[in-house]
């Protein structure tokens, strides 16, 4: 959600609950915009809780992980798809990399703090194995 269109819903909220009830509605009002806000917080600690017990950088499976991304995903989203934190690998735009067992690799660009691209990358030596298994499967 849009953060304007949050505090907008916040003020109307505040707004309408002292038209209805006067100051006992501004202060449920402030209640509940402070809930929303613990609820929240208490997600993103979540979140960062299973991501820093695991090493950073790896994920189970980078080509899972790679069919689950989208445009527009957060940091907060794309964690707890790879339970752990991401090798940072640039600062303009913010890059994390994440690689798996295989050797295979995703970097995952932010701007804004939101996805903008990524990309698969997967070891030489993989697609030659591949074919190498495939050549001795058909005799």
């Amino acid at each position: 959600m849009n953060p304007w269109v949050g505090w907008t819903l916040a003020a109307l909220a505040i707004a309408v609950g002292y038209a209805q009830y006067g100051w006992r509605g501004v202060v449920l009002g402030v209640t509940m915009i402070v809930f929303w806000l613990l609820l929240q917080f208490g997600k993103a600690m979540r979140v960062m809780r299973v991501a820093a017990q695991a090493p950073v950088g790896r994920v189970d499976s980078a080509v899972m992980l790679h069919s689950k991304l989208s445009e527009g995903m957060r940091l907060l989203e794309i964690l707890p798809l790879t339970r752990s934190l991401g090798r940072k690998v640039a600062d303009d735009p913010e890059t994390f990399e994440w690689s798996d067992a295989s050797g295979a690799t995703v970097r995952v660009e932010l701007v804004g703090g939101r996805c903008r691209q990524w990309m698969l990358t997967r070891p030489a030596g993989e697609a030659q194995s591949d074919a190498i298994q495939g050549a001795a499967a058909g005799r």
